[in-house]
């Protein structure tokens, strides 16, 4: 079964040449000494940002938890859908849960937003930008409301961008302290197994976030394997135009063979969104002839009773995939 359900990368940055000699060189029967530093200086420097600013955690799931543990005591506001781990990290420390239900044609009402954080003050809005699951971007003028309306009520607004690499262009978003942005080399880097989540903001916000911070946040392995791939930046960026590519190939290739038959959203993501009946028996089908993708039998969000998402697969896969939509499609 190929599985095209996790969002990842459907290629590794590096040989396994490179691979062995990164792992061979690094003395794993001692701690880290400035492995943690080499990787903040050359992922700073890659994403022209602020290296004392930038700190790593055990994927993005743990700072999204490290969140729901020390920003404040009062609610979380989430969207509905947005990814799962929001909600399940705020259960899991008991944080009031406050959410805001996608409308019937899969967009969020903006104003409902801006009245729940006026009635209910949270402590943490968090949200996913571009939307996981639907792929689409909220509108900056929506986040700047909300992110002056957060301070207003001390609470802090966390955009959540593990996909903003498969923009064309990162959004400007508001700064302060009561501003953070997350982002992980899970997804264009080709990093999952690996867990590398990153966190930024300013000094005063980044100081609290790390109060909590393991001594040995990640394995040295890991941290050298991603130092080694940052410092060989025109080879990286390479890599990510591979992956944003098959995005394309991966959007075109549903709207040429399906797109007549099967509603799918615009998506700013390394994913595909689709939903209603026909999706369903769409990605029925799709999972018989060996493709996993990713259904929601499980969830009570409306918007995803009938929805199938889709991630990229490499170029030889999607042209296997390309077969079985055009199978199906003759079959309607």
């Amino acid at each position: 079964m190929i599985r095209i359900d996790k969002n990842e990368s459907p290629y590794r940055a590096l040989t396994e040449e490179e691979i062995s000699k990164i792992a061979v060189d690094t003395h794993f029967n001692h701690y880290a000494t400035n492995e943690y530093q080499h990787l903040q200086e050359s992922y700073a420097d890659y994403n022209h940002l602020d290296s004392n600013l930038v700190s790593f955690a055990n994927g993005s799931d743990e700072w999204i938890q490290k969140a729901m543990i020390i920003l404040g005591k009062g609610p979380a506001l989430v969207l509905d859908p947005d990814f799962v781990m929001y909600e399940e990290y705020a259960m899991q420390f008991k944080r009031p849960l406050i959410k805001v239900d996608a409308q019937p044609d899969m967009t969020f009402d903006y104003e409902e937003v801006f009245q729940k954080i006026k009635e209910y003050r949270p402590s943490v809005f968090i949200f996913s930008q571009p939307n996981n699951p639907f792929g689409m971007m909220h509108p900056l003028d929506f986040i700047e409301k909300a992110a002056e309306l957060m301070r207003e009520v001390k609470g802090y607004i966390i955009i959540d961008e593990a996909y903003a690499e498969f923009l064309d262009e990162i959004p400007k978003y508001p700064e302060g302290d009561h501003v953070i942005r997350f982002r992980t080399l899970s997804k264009v880097y080709g990093l999952a197994g690996l867990r590398i989540g990153v966190a930024f903001s300013t000094e005063n916000t980044m100081k609290v976030l790390n109060s909590i911070a393991h001594p040995y946040p990640l394995n040295t392995l890991s941290l050298n394997i991603a130092h080694y791939l940052l410092n060989q930046p025109e080879r990286l960026t390479d890599f990510i135009s591979l992956n944003q590519k098959l995005a394309k190939q991966l959007h075109q290739l549903f709207k040429e063979e399906v797109g007549d038959v099967i509603n799918m959203l615009e998506s700013h993501t390394n994913f595909l969104f689709t939903y209603g009946e026909k999706a369903l028996e769409l990605g029925t089908f799709v999972r018989q002839n060996g493709f996993q993708p990713r259904m929601y039998p499980e969830s009570d969000q409306p918007t995803l009773k009938e929805a199938v998402r889709y991630s990229i697969a490499t170029a030889e896969q999607l042209d296997e995939l390309r077969k079985i939509l055009r199978k199906w499609r003759a079959s309607q």
